[in-house]
């Protein structure tokens, strides 16, 4: 399932290494989505008992700059700040989240639902064969593969087959011109 993929390449870059013992940079190992991901869940404390609801009391700094209620994932830290809000699920459901990424979408295996995402490309053991940022939904119509967005939206969890997701309830998806940087490090 395409979502489970998307799903298993952002969670690895959290848990996995490249072959080399030394290498602390967290990437992605397996190309096999159900593999990585049933592996992730089974291991993930945090993702496995992720809460339905919000706690509106926990700090919202640690991901990025806040304008208001805001959170903005800036380009520079992108990874490490995706990370931190799949790390710290807790402290980021309820909160507003600002991004700019590659609008994707999916067709699941049985082709009867369709997963959007905003990601951004980061590296892997391969060179740049990770993604990195969040299932979206939206109200409003979707754009065409592969264009820059921005993202507005709040974080929330879902279940699916007995399984918590994490995704962005979009208050505004918008085309840009410019695109900024899809290949991201860090």
């Amino acid at each position: 399932m395409k979502k489970l993929f998307y799903l298993a390449l952002t969670f690895t870059l959290l848990f996995t290494g490249c072959s080399q013992a030394e290498n602390n940079s967290e990437t992605v190992t397996s190309t096999d989505s159900n593999v990585a991901t049933e592996s992730l869940m089974d291991t993930d404390e945090t993702i496995k008992n992720m809460p339905d609801t919000s706690d509106t009391s926990a700090d919202n700094t640690k991901a990025g700059e806040i304008a208001g209620d805001v959170i903005e994932i800036k380009e520079n830290l992108f990874i490490a700040q995706t990370n931190d809000i799949y790390l710290n699920t807790e402290d980021y459901l309820g909160k507003t989240i600002k991004y700019e990424g590659l609008f994707k979408y999916f067709p699941s295996e049985d082709e009867v639902n369709t997963y959007y995402y905003v990601i951004r490309y980061g590296p892997g053991c391969c060179g740049y064969d990770s993604t990195a940022g969040f299932e979206v939904i939206w109200n409003g119509e979707y754009p065409e593969q592969d264009e820059w967005v921005e993202a507005i939206g709040v974080l929330e969890t879902y279940e699916e087959n007995g399984r918590p997701y994490l995704r962005l309830q979009l208050t505004s998806l918008t085309v840009l011109e410019e695109r900024g940087v899809e290949y991201v490090a860090t």
